[in-house]
């Protein structure tokens, strides 16, 4: 008798959606978020009740200006980022880093220049590995060991084309990796800034919240946090959340006892500790419960280093959380994401929206 042999299913992929791609294809450095901002705009401004850009560059789209209480749905546009600093006599442009890189991965990286001509192609370089001692070898580069190469002649040439000061990004663009699972650069944070601004999306074309939703893109965190400071203290809310992505530790070399144990496909990330607002992470928890939205509890014992650090501590204090988004390989040019996960986190943030009414505190 003939063997039979069996015939696999193919593992079906989820749709991707276009808001989605559209902010990942978008280049943003902190600083240089122009590109996200059009991205959002786009998306959101014929259907909020009010758009506007502040000062710093964070976008805020309101829906329910009437409602109460005010909702403050955050998460940021901008990405890790080269800034060019020099060009050498050969044409070479040496950088620093925006935002914190990990060295060791930055170099035979091809990248996109922001100038004001439009894009530049050029290639991340150092010593190869032939023409080192066995002691450089060891080292990991110094910033300043390494250059852009965009196949310039000299240093004329490369001024013709760039200019001191311009921006740097990977060129590593986002796809489905197998099932439900992605990769891209910049999941952190185009993935919050994608879910809040679903969220407000899909609350102006459902059921309306009673409250004020105020969804806002916050630019330059990834120095500091920066672009939630001024958003917050103009959104002026009653209650926050800030969207972020959060380490998934399901790979190897994962050290649970020091980091917890998070995994892809586990639903969002739920932190707790002295940054968020107890009575806010019960009231997302219950509306997870209600929705049937699997979640995961982290523990942080101090500030996080999230939009939520700013937000909590902006005018007399705002009761905050914080929702992650599980994701390997951050600050990587190849960082991991399951879509599932995403879109449970937009659920989320719908659901915490519609709980709220007019009466409630958070005390």
């Amino acid at each position: 008798m003939a063997k039979r042999t069996k015939t696999k299913t193919p593992i079906k992929r989820p749709s991707v959606p276009p808001f989605l791609k559209e902010l990942l294809d978008a280049r943003s450095p902190s600083g240089f978020e122009e590109e996200a901002r059009e991205v959002v705009r786009k998306r959101v401004e014929k259907v909020a009740d009010t758009f506007s850009i502040d000062a710093l560059g964070s976008c805020h789209a309101t829906l329910g200006s009437k409602g109460a209480p005010t909702l403050m749905l955050a998460g940021h546009i901008d990405e890790l980022g080269l800034i060019i600093k020099h060009v050498s006599d050969k044409g070479f442009l040496y950088f620093d880093a925006i935002g914190g890189h990990d060295r060791s991965i930055i170099s035979g990286r091809r990248v996109d220049i922001l100038t004001k001509n439009g894009v530049i192609r050029g290639v991340t370089g150092k010593r190869a590995i032939h023409l080192m001692s066995p002691e450089d070898r060891r080292r990991v580069p110094e910033m300043h060991q390494m250059w852009i190469d965009i196949g310039a002649t000299d240093r004329d040439e490369a001024l013709e084309r760039v200019q001191i000061g311009d921006a740097a990004v990977y060129d590593h663009g986002f796809e489905q990796l197998n099932g439900s699972l992605a990769v891209s650069r910049a999941f952190d944070d185009k993935t919050g800034a994608y879910t809040v601004n679903e969220a407000l999306l899909r609350l102006a074309k459902g059921r309306k919240p009673s409250c004020k939703v105020v969804a806002v893109s916050t630019a330059q965190e990834e120095i500091g946090t920066r672009g939630a400071i001024t958003s917050a203290y103009l959104a002026n809310p009653d209650v926050a959340l800030a969207v972020d992505v959060s380490h998934a530790t399901d790979h190897p070399d994962a050290d649970h006892r020091k980091y917890g144990r998070f995994k892809l496909g586990g639903g969002p990330i739920l932190t707790r500790g002295p940054n968020i607002h107890p009575a806010v992470f019960e009231r997302l928890v219950s509306c997870a419960e209600k929705n049937n939205i699997p979640v995961q509890i982290e523990a942080d014992p101090r500030p996080t280093g999230t939009d939520a650090r700013s937000i909590q501590v902006a005018r007399e204090g705002v009761p905050t959380g914080l929702v992650g988004i599980p994701l390997r390989y951050m600050h990587t040019p190849s960082e991991v994401i399951d879509l599932e996960d995403l879109e449970a986190v937009v659920q989320l943030l719908v659901a915490f929206a519609r709980s709220l009414t007019k009466t409630t505190k958070f005390v």
